[in-house]
Formats: structure tokens, sequence, C-alpha cells
């Protein structure tokens, strides 16, 4: 995952956007999560995938959304498969417009509300050509606006230390080779743990560990794209062994690193 820093506070250093376009066949995911929003635009066929204990289908002109960090898996619905256009957004991007609110949960994981539809939508219009981040991060401010709109988001907070939690990301950000404990990041953020973990979960959906676990990955990732050897990798980013590795790799991607590393090939 690219960071891109931006000026200001903790909370305007964030991913940048990932867009597809992928057709798929036969082949299924499975279960794995995310640690950002996922907004996929099914152009033609059936998406199916089972989230929150449910089966979804989403048809040509609706939305899939996945809250991060919530277990998913994907197939098509027909023999003919589908094709979908998609983009996935970095919590802490969508925090610049929220200004510390709980990320919104739009817990059907399809939706056919135009509102929506109409922000994302010219994010997918030309994935040729890069996104400007003028244009992302207004359309950040209308996401918010809408995402909150359609779940009645409360007003209040409910988060106790906003900065610890900003700062706990930034120390797992700059530490990409092992693992921070939650004992470890009170001590540097000087906020208790437990709350340090509601707090961060609230605004950027998952918990600390799982965040620090998928940078890591990321950077596994990149080491594999580098035709490192994939007990090297794992080894460089704080995994006990190539094994252990996997397992995390394709929980976080419903592939392994070995199939990953083929597909690339």
């Amino acid at each position: 995952m690219q960071d891109t820093s931006r000026p200001g506070t903790d909370t305007c250093r964030y991913a940048a956007p990932v867009r597809v376009d992928i057709c798929v066949g036969d082949r299924a995911y499975a279960p794995h999560r995310h640690d950002t929003y996922v907004f996929a635009l099914t152009c033609s066929g059936y998406q199916c995938f089972d989230y929150c204990g449910e089966t979804r289908v989403s048809r040509p002109g609706e939305m899939a959304v996945l809250h991060p960090d919530e277990k998913h898996d994907g197939r098509a619905g027909t023999e003919n498969g589908f094709r979908y256009r998609g983009i996935s957004i970095d919590p802490a991007a969508l925090q610049m417009a929220l200004d510390g609110r709980p990320l919104p949960f739009i817990a059907d994981g399809v939706t056919r509300d135009r509102r929506l539809i109409d922000v994302i939508s010219p994010l997918l219009a030309d994935l040729k050509t890069p996104l400007e981040t003028d244009v992302f991060e207004t359309a950040l401010s209308e996401l918010a606006d809408v995402m909150l709109e359609m779940t009645g988001a409360p007003e209040t907070q409910g988060i106790v230390n906003t900065r610890a939690a900003q700062k706990a990301r930034t120390i797992i950000l700059e530490t990409p080779d092992r693992a921070i404990g939650l004992g470890e990041l009170e001590a540097l953020t000087g906020h208790n743990r437990w709350q340090l973990s509601r707090d961060f979960k609230a605004l950027y959906g998952t918990s600390p560990y799982r965040f620090g676990q998928l940078r890591r990955l990321d950077r596994a990732r990149d080491l594999v794209r580098e035709k490192t050897p994939l007990a090297d990798a794992a080894y460089a980013t704080g995994f006990a062994d190539q094994a252990h590795f996997t397992r995390d790799f394709k929980k976080a991607h419903g592939i392994t690193p070995k199939a990953w590393q083929a597909a690339l090939r």
C-alpha cells in the first residue's frame, strides 16, 4: 500500500485508494478480511458473498459495501461469472471528514442507494488516469455525509482519546518489521491499553494488532513482488516462520502468498 502524506495532523496520513476492474469466473475467494472500506459496483452478472452471517447478492447497478475487518468471501452467482469495479478506502482517509466520529457501518453489505453510488461511481469512471488527491478528498467529504445519513449515526463520539489512537497508528506505521503489543502502545501513548484499543477500532475499523499485522503483510507482499523468497519475506516482517506468514496472508487476502506470487507471473 502506498502511504500518502498530507500537511497537518497524523489523521491526514493515509494509504492511497486502490481501484480495480475485475472479472470473476469460476474462481472463488476464501473467507478473509480487509482493514479498508471496499466499495464494489457490480457491472454484470451476480456478485455473491457471505457477510455478517448471511449470503448477499449484488446485481448489476448495485454496490457491495464491506466494512473494515468484517469477514467475507466471494464467488459468482451464475456460471457466467461477474464483473465489478471497486475502490478500497483507508478508514484514516475517511476520518479526515468524520472528524473523530466512529466509522459508519452499512450492515446489509449491498446497497441500491443512489446517494452513495453517485459519490463512488465518478471515482471508478477512468481507472487508467491517476485519481487526483483533491478530487478524492472532495469525494471523502460527500462520502462521510452520505454514510452518516444512511446509518443514522449519532452525533456523540464515545471516543475518549482520539489523539492517542492517532499516535498509536503512526507508531505502528513507522514500525513495519515487528508486532507492537498493547502494553508498548500504552507506554508510548500514555493511554490505558484497553480504552486505546476501543478508541482505535472506533476510528479506524480494526484493532491495533490487526492494523499492524496487515501493514506487515503489505510490506511482505512488496518483498514477494520483488522476488524475495517467502521465508525471507516472513522473517523480515516479524512473522515467526513461513507457515505463520502463509496462514495470516490467506486470512487477509483469501489466497496463499505462493498462489499470489504465481498469479503475478
